[in-house]
């Protein structure tokens, strides 16, 4: 496989964390670099190491995992999203934001953006193809995608417009990101 075929591979992975990311960047009033590098690294990090445990699981486990990851994929982003719609009403603002980098959330959301790289870890497997320089550039790409992602949706917040209802809005993207991959599944 060439180098630009796993660019591109990687590059289309990477959407997910970055429409994940340009929420987050939503809800974070003071975007600190602190924020930037823990969302960027677990996106990165989990993208990366999810086509690894793919290419390690072989074939055999693929066809029982390819049936039901995109319904896991779903219904962890339904979960946050609806989280964060139903948030979004709370009047409450000290007990309403919830920092998308930090604790369990941040590792559901860095496994529901990667479960897809989890099938090309399976592809890659039985196309023979060595998985080092895959994953390094799956990983990359997508902490790339994370940090732009991050400041596109900080910046959209300084608008008014758009900074009230933040989390009803990421809400609402979380879960239609969760429907987009079950029609890429063709479930309906």
């Amino acid at each position: 496989m060439d180098i630009t075929t796993i660019f591109f591979i990687a590059a289309a992975l990477a959407m997910d964390a970055f429409a994940v990311a340009v929420t987050a960047g939503f809800q974070i009033k003071a975007l600190s670099r602190r924020h930037i590098f823990r969302l960027s690294w677990h996106f990165g990090l989990f993208q990366a190491l999810m086509p690894v445990i793919g290419w390690f699981s072989g074939r055999s486990v693929a066809i029982y995992i390819e049936k039901y990851d995109h319904w896991a994929a779903f219904f962890l982003l339904l979960w946050i999203g609806a989280n964060m719609i139903r948030e979004s009403f709370n009047t409450d603002t000290d007990k309403k934001w919830q920092d998308p980098t930090r604790g369990m959330r941040l590792i559901v959301l860095s496994i529901a953006t990667s479960i897809d790289a989890l099938a090309v870890g399976f592809t890659l497997a039985a196309l023979k193809v060595p998985i080092l320089l895959p994953a390094v550039i799956i990983g990359c790409v997508a902490l790339l995608f994370t940090c732009v992602g991050l400041l596109l949706g900080h910046r959209f917040l300084s608008s008014e417009k758009f900074g009230e209802k933040a989390e009803l809005l990421g809400g609402t993207i979380l879960i239609l990101i969760g429907i987009k991959i079950l029609f890429e599944h063709q479930v309906f």
